[in-house]
């Protein structure tokens, strides 16, 4: 049994969490407040911009998981001493550092999106994560710590709430069979990355030297635009079809003056108006976590959401 580290207990960490708890993983959980624990995981509170304590807090660790991220309106601040901490925390203890990634770095594309593509973003967001990489892959490449980063598309499935797309916007309102409004094209092709599977593959990548030294797309079943998510989604629950409308850019406008979130979505925006394609061949072929099939991702998280209290919707 070896001591994994998880900063952040958002949705994937939370998942990679308890996922390497299962495994008979020691599990240390890190974020700024804490939590009670619960089996098999220890949790710890702890501002990870703290480079002192975090690695007093890593010392005999195999591996830590950064799936921490500050507030999206304040990436562009936040993440540079987040990722020097963590990077300063991997190279005293010898920890495998796995980096939960995002496809902002590549920018704009023109078809599926690859690791192979530069991480050529002009955004702030963009650049940030591309950065965040960027600084961990250099020092891997000069053996001071051992690094890799898996890279996933827009989160779906338990446990996804305001930061997804087909979460907290959606999901209420589909159980009563409300019309949904979304961002973008609601026909355009999409990527959609089920949360048990990033799990999976932080979990598999943290244990395979092979991996280390480069960034993996998260094994991610083939595109479904956000109309035909929904129609699966609201058929698993009983209540569809629902109406699915574009939000209008008006609509956009006024609700960005009262939300960061939404004011933050400019520049991703291209993500939803195109096609947004992830191609995870290289995973598929070189290690063995497999996406899971659409059917039990729509399943599972329709199950989530109705045991959900109705306050918490």
């Amino acid at each position: 049994m070896s001591l994994h580290i998880v900063l952040g207990f958002g949705p994937a960490g939370a998942a990679t969490a308890r996922l390497l708890a299962e495994k008979g993983q020691s599990v240390r959980v890190i974020t700024r407040s804490g939590r009670s624990p619960e089996p098999g995981i220890e949790h710890v509170a702890l501002d990870a911009t703290d480079s002192e304590r975090l690695t007093d807090a890593v010392r005999g660790a195999a591996a830590i998981h950064n799936c921490a991220a500050p507030p999206y309106h304040r990436w562009a601040s936040e993440w540079p001493p987040l990722a020097s901490s963590v990077c300063a925390a991997a190279e005293a203890s010898g920890a495998v550092l796995v980096v939960l990634g995002n496809l902002y770095g590549y920018g704009p594309v023109d078809g599926p999106l690859t690791e192979k593509l530069p991480l050529a973003a002009t955004g702030p967001k963009g650049r940030v994560r591309a950065a965040v990489w960027e600084q961990a892959r250099e020092l891997h490449e000069q053996g001071r710590i051992r690094a890799v980063e898996v890279r996933a598309s827009d989160f779906f499935g338990p446990g996804v709430t305001d930061g997804g797309h087909l979460a907290a916007r959606v999901m209420p309102r589909l159980l009563r069979g409300k019309p949904v409004a979304t961002l973008g094209d609601p026909d355009a092709p999409h990527s959609w990355t089920y949360v048990p599977d990033v799990a999976a593959a932080m979990a598999e990548v943290a244990g395979e030297e092979r991996a280390w030294g480069r960034a993996w797309h998260v094994p991610t079943r083939p595109p479904l635009s956000t109309r035909e998510m929904i129609d699966r989604l609201a058929a698993e629950a009983g209540t569809g079809p629902v109406a699915v409308r574009r939000l209008p850019s008006a609509a956009l406008q006024v609700a960005s003056v009262f939300s960061p979130l939404i004011r933050e979505l400019k520049e991703i925006r291209y993500q939803f108006d195109r096609p947004f394609v992830v191609d995870s061949s290289a995973y598929e072929a070189e290690l063995t976590v497999r996406a899971t099939p659409v059917d039990e991702q729509v399943r599972a998280t329709v199950n989530w959401w109705r045991t959900r209290p109705a306050t918490a919707r």
